[in-house]
């Protein structure tokens, strides 16, 4: 008994250790900055992939990452005003005969030998503009921010396989005042 316990406990504590857990992302910048060229919007994400997602994209399977940032304005009187609403996305992939993997952003494409240097030009960003400044007024604001590993747009065969695992699942929500 003592030892299906101990074991027990050894299990608990690797499935909620940091390090085990794949589908957590900690933002270690999230940083907003309000100039003469609009809202601008910088972030680094922090995450390990999973071995099954890591599996798959060593097969030929392309992962897309997204950012979404939605800017409101309070009104006290109604809903708050969605001012902007801007997304970038992101495709990795492993390319077998080159043996490097490809980042794809907004058409331009960029080699990595390994990795680690590809998950870090995915997973960061400087200077995003998220709104004019014709759109910002002296009313008070707040962004809504989601990064995540969007899964919609893979394959229609992978979709169906991976519903419901929790490798798969990578995000993390934000809302950060404007001051």
């Amino acid at each position: 008994m003592r030892a299906w316990l101990g074991l027990g406990v050894c299990v608990l504590m690797l499935a909620t250790s940091p390090a085990a857990r794949a589908d957590t992302v900690t933002l270690d910048g999230l940083d907003l900055t309000r100039n003469e060229e609009g809202l601008l919007l910088s972030f680094v994400a922090r995450f390990q992939l999973a071995p099954a997602v890591e599996d798959a994209l060593q097969k030929g399977v392309p992962l897309f990452f997204e950012a979404q940032v939605d800017v409101f304005r309070d009104r006290w009187y109604w809903r708050d005003k969605r001012v902007s609403s801007v997304t970038r996305t992101w495709r990795l992939a492993y390319q077998p005969l080159t043996r490097k993997y490809r980042v794809t952003f907004g058409g331009l494409s960029q080699h990595f030998d390994t990795l680690s240097d590809a998950l870090v030009a995915v997973s960061r960003t400087a200077n995003w503009k998220l709104a004019e400044p014709s759109q910002l007024d002296d009313g008070r604001l707040y962004i809504e921010f989601s990064y995540q590993l969007d899964t919609t747009q893979m394959p229609r065969p992978m979709q169906i396989g991976i519903g419901g695992q929790s490798d798969w699942s990578l995000k993390v929500e934000r809302v950060r005042r404007l001051n």
